[in-house]
């Protein structure tokens, strides 16, 4: 069992304010994994103290030095992947294959991505006799999720480290193992004291004390809509920036000269892969009415060709994250079947088999309208709802007839129509024909899935001040 009851505060590994334990639960097993402590305001402050005067030496570092510093994170991270992944499926259920394949790699990813960022970017800028001047913008708040644990870890720290910033994060407390491996990481690479600073905690306390906290200049939220408001709430009196990427209903438009059983294929696994706990995951998959019943079948085929079970054997999809989340992807799951919807495989309730752990049946719903709940909320879990279109236009304004704007996917074989109805969608990424991810594309949303973008060069802009120095360049007077 995991002992993990320390918080990294100043480049030491130190006991909390007050002793407060929670225990982390195995969504496979539902057996105890291991345990944290949570953290107080106290803590928080303690860490923002050592951010804020690392600040003043990290924040004068040399792009070169930078660069050093985020290569030997890469060299450190490659000796502890195999731990990273482990810690991953362990905490939050991700199969081997993919906490090994994508999760674990997504994190070492994003580091790798800023150092090639770094190399080459501007961060001063001459018009005229003025000199624009990008500056880090401070101690930085970061508040992570656990559905891509260290995903969403690295893409925070990778770009905050390479603009010369400081920081304290709060990763979840439902799945927490892989934060503080990155923090062993981060401190076995040499990474100065104070500069980067880990208090477990639970949102309501040390996230609303990071969010409110004066000496943090801004505040990066990975999670809820909801939760990302009362982030929003709570900074707002410091005026400090925020940033926000929250949840999504993302719209997948299979236009009618699409490859179906390729593209309803690739739609469905996309759903399926994390358990449908991916913010953009493609769970609204619209098609041609007349050819509902074609997309039927071949969803039904794909989604019963996920194996559910441990996440540690040969399954391909492993359970969801907690008893919290499972009961409420049940909810949503009846709630379909209630209101109409065509149950096409899956339904309510644990797979056949599998009495303990936080399995769900991989579901497919059809003949969905966009009025019902399972079209409008955001599930999380592996449910795929498919709504018919009548025409081109209908499916574009169905895609668009939602609160959120994170992603959105469109599949067709003549390139000028797939690109003319991406143009049209309201959404931060937009895939087309099944694209690959890629680490320096903007990653963020339109509408209530949040403000500002990770990933890439764009996320640097997150971390930096701009200063206007004028005259800079103007000519000295002759004496």
């Amino acid at each position: 069992m995991r002992d993990y009851t320390k918080f990294y505060i100043d480049g030491a590994w130190v006991a909390p304010a007050v002793a407060k334990t929670l225990d982390v639960i195995n969504p496979a097993n539902e057996e105890v994994a291991g345990r944290i402590s949570m953290g107080s305001a106290a803590d928080v402050d303690t860490a923002v103290k050592a951010a804020r005067k690392a600040f003043e030496t990290f924040s004068r570092t040399s792009r070169e030095e930078r660069i050093d510093l985020l290569e030997r994170i890469v060299a450190e991270y490659q000796k502890r992947y195999e731990d990273m992944a482990k810690a991953i499926t362990e905490e939050m259920g991700a199969p081997s294959w993919l906490a090994q394949r994508a999760q674990a790699a997504m994190g070492v990813g994003h580091i790798q991505t800023a150092i090639a960022v770094l190399k080459d970017y501007k961060f001063e800028e001459d018009r005229g006799t003025t000199r624009i001047v990008k500056e880090p913008i401070g101690v930085c708040g970061f508040i992570t999720p656990w559905n891509w644990p260290v995903n969403q870890i690295a893409c925070k720290v990778a770009p905050a480290l390479a603009t010369g910033c400081t920081m304290v994060l709060k990763p979840s407390e439902v799945a927490p193992f892989s934060g503080y491996i990155f923090a062993e990481i981060l401190h076995a690479a040499g990474v100065p004291a104070g500069v980067f600073n880990l208090v477990n905690g639970d949102g309501p306390t040390v996230g609303t004390a990071i969010s409110s906290h004066p000496d943090v200049d801004m505040v990066s939220f990975t999670g809820s809509t909801r939760a990302g408001i009362e982030v929003a709430r709570a900074a707002a009196p410091t005026v400090k920036r925020v940033h926000q990427e929250l949840g999504g209903k993302s719209p997948n438009i299979i236009l009618e000269d699409a490859d179906f059983a390729r593209a309803v294929t690739g739609g469905v696994s996309s759903v399926m892969m994390n358990s449908g706990q991916s913010c953009n995951a493609p769970t609204r998959m619209l098609v041609p009415a007349a050819k509902m019943d074609e997309v039927i079948g071949i969803a039904k085929a794909a989604a019963e060709g996920f194996n559910v079970g441990d996440p540690n054997g040969n399954a391909k999809m492993g359970p969801v994250v907690s008893e919290i989340q499972w009961n409420k992807i049940q909810g949503l799951i009846q709630k379909g079947v209630d209101e109409g919807a065509t149950l096409v495989t899956g339904g309510p309730g644990r797979p056949e088999g599998l009495d303990k752990g936080y399995y769900v049946k991989p579901t497919v719903f059809a003949n969905v309208t966009n009025d019902m709940t399972i079209a409008k909320e955001e599930i999380f879990g592996p449910v795929v709802t498919i709504l018919g279109y009548d025409t081109v236009d209908q499916a574009v304004t169905i895609g668009n007839d939602t609160e959120y704007g994170l992603a959105a996917y469109v599949s067709g074989t003549d390139p000028a129509k797939v690109r003319e109805v991406a143009s049209r969608l309201r959404a931060g990424q937009v895939s087309l024909n099944g694209a690959s991810p890629d680490l320096m594309a903007p990653f963020g949303g339109y509408k209530m899935s949040g403000n500002g973008r990770e990933w890439g060069d764009h996320a640097f802009g997150e971390f930096l001040e701009t200063k206007a120095v004028l005259g800079f360049n103007a000519p000295v007077a002759a004496e």
